[in-house]
């Protein structure tokens, strides 16, 4: 398959055309990057040395592909998505410009109109294990949110299964420096971002809306309650999610529901260790893989479960599961070029 990848000088860009040279059905024909163009991608990519000698090339360059895969800033796909359609018969964008169905919502959680509203349902939310039989025939396809993947895999068995009460869901989501992008800020300042715990927005997160969107299950919409906080790690996330049964489960029970849902996904992992510092989800043993590790707790003084999940960022929560994606809309084993495991100690 011949993928051009549309903005390709960010950190997704370059996960995933980390991926994509190595998988082994793809051929990279193109990268764009309006900043870089003429550039050799590893300047840019310093990981890639020895792995390509492509160069960037400007977006009124794009040639025909059998898959494209945008990787543009948000806000910038929607404005371009009929060009970006007339390139390729399949696109994948990892944005958020097309991940919500309701166009009313655009205003509400990104402060504007979308351009393009009729075009909305026609992309499948790009989450495998949610929505692998839409994605088996899709033409276009969405990214995911990184926080918003984090939680949805947390919550989605218990809020399929109705053993949860739909609201009140609290989420807390801790997330690295990279999820910002490449972008230098203030906030990602060294001086300033080193060491932090920073709550960047403990109210309002845009992902919000992706969540409540992809866990409203049989016309059941749940009150999420989202908050996100800004750790001292580069790649990962950590997020705890509250939510109340209905009636007293135990773990068995638990385990069950658990099991049901994920026990035939190959990148979600049930993580429940009696002994050992890992005992729990942690994003520190994830990074570069595109695994999901999923745990929970119940509360033996309430009616409450935490549920807890790790990924990688830019991995399971942006480029690899893309890549997932790609080789289900491809009809390619789901694992194909995303064995890697990650990395311990790091």
């Amino acid at each position: 398959m011949r993928v051009a990848i549309v903005g390709g000088s960010g950190y997704v860009g370059g996960e995933m055309l980390r991926l994509l040279l190595d998988h082994p059905r793809t051929e990279v024909v193109q990268v764009t990057s309006e900043r870089q163009a003429g550039k050799y991608v590893t300047s840019v990519h310093p990981n890639l040395r020895g792995r390509t000698r492509l160069k960037f090339s400007r977006f009124d360059e794009l040639r025909p592909a059998d898959l494209l895969v945008s990787c543009l800033p948000h806000g910038e796909s929607m404005q371009r998505i009929k060009a970006l359609a007339e390139l390729a018969p399949r696109l994948i964008d990892t944005s958020a410009d097309f991940r919500l169905r309701d166009a009313a919502a655009y205003p509400v959680w990104y402060g504007h109109e979308h351009p393009e509203p009729g075009l909305l349902e026609q992309f499948v939310y790009g989450l495998p294990e949610l929505h692998r039989e839409e994605l088996a025939t899709a033409r276009f396809v969405s990214g995911t949110g990184c926080l918003a993947t984090s939680a949805i895999l947390a919550l989605a068995p218990l809020l399929r299964s109705g053993v949860v009460r739909l609201d009140p869901i609290i989420i807390e989501c801790k997330v690295g420096s990279s999820a910002g992008g490449n972008a230098p800020s203030p906030a990602t300042h060294h001086p300033e971002r080193r060491d932090s715990l920073r709550s960047f927005q403990p109210v309002g997160h845009r992902h919000t809306a992706e969540i409540v969107q992809e866990l409203s299950f049989n016309g059941a919409v749940p009150g999420v309650l989202m908050s996100a906080t800004a750790v001292g790690l580069v790649r990962g996330i950590l997020c705890t999610a509250h939510a109340f049964l209905k009636d007293a489960l135990d773990e068995k029970a638990v385990w069950g529901i658990y099991r049901d849902f994920y026990g035939k996904e190959p990148f979600i992992r049930i993580v429940k260790e009696r002994r050992g510092i890992y005992r729990t989800p942690e994003p520190k043993i994830l990074a570069g893989s595109n695994y999901c590790d999923v745990g929970f707790e119940l509360d033996p003084t309430s009616n409450r479960i935490v549920v807890l999940s790790a990924l990688d960022n830019l991995m399971k929560g942006a480029a690899g599961n893309a890549v997932q994606a790609l080789n289900v809309m491809a009809g390619w084993q789901e694992t194909t070029g995303l064995g890697f495991p990650g990395l311990h100690p790091v």
